[in-house]
């Protein structure tokens, strides 16, 4: 088995197609969308967890660069800059899946990435600006 965490941008013709029901019927796919900002004939990005087999995640990927979506690892889309980074704490104590923690004895700042679900609460609490969400 084999999880990524995608980012899929759906452009506007699409938002309202049942693409995420094909993943499961057609390419038994399981995933858990983490955050999804959806429009209806606007534009619509979903964070999701997805599961499956290496070739059925293939075949399913390539399904949905077919319907036109976009898709981006999210891990490329976290970005936290350690030089300009503080350790002030804000953003670990708003961070609702505590992918940023403070170490209790370092006093610096652990960052999960398999934990975060790109809310950006953490990018818009920073005061030195030092972490940038990407999606």
């Amino acid at each position: 088995m084999v999880t990524k965490r995608l980012v899929l941008t759906f452009p506007e013709k699409i938002v309202t197609k049942p693409i995420t029901y094909r993943l499961v019927k057609d390419y038994d796919l399981a995933f858990n969308i983490l955050r999804a900002e959806i429009t209806a004939d606007i534009e619509g990005k979903i964070l999701i967890e997805i599961q499956g087999s290496k070739e059925h995640l293939d075949e399913g990927i390539a399904y949905l660069q077919g319907e036109g979506i976009s898709i981006q690892d999210a891990s490329r889309d976290i970005i936290l800059d350690k030089e300009n980074c503080v350790n002030c704490g804000i953003c670990a104590s708003l961070c609702m899946t505590q992918a940023m923690e403070m170490d209790k004895t370092s006093f610096e700042l652990i960052f999960d990435k398999d934990k975060c679900i790109l809310c950006g609460f953490c990018e818009n609490s920073c005061p030195v600006g030092a972490i940038r969400l990407r999606i």
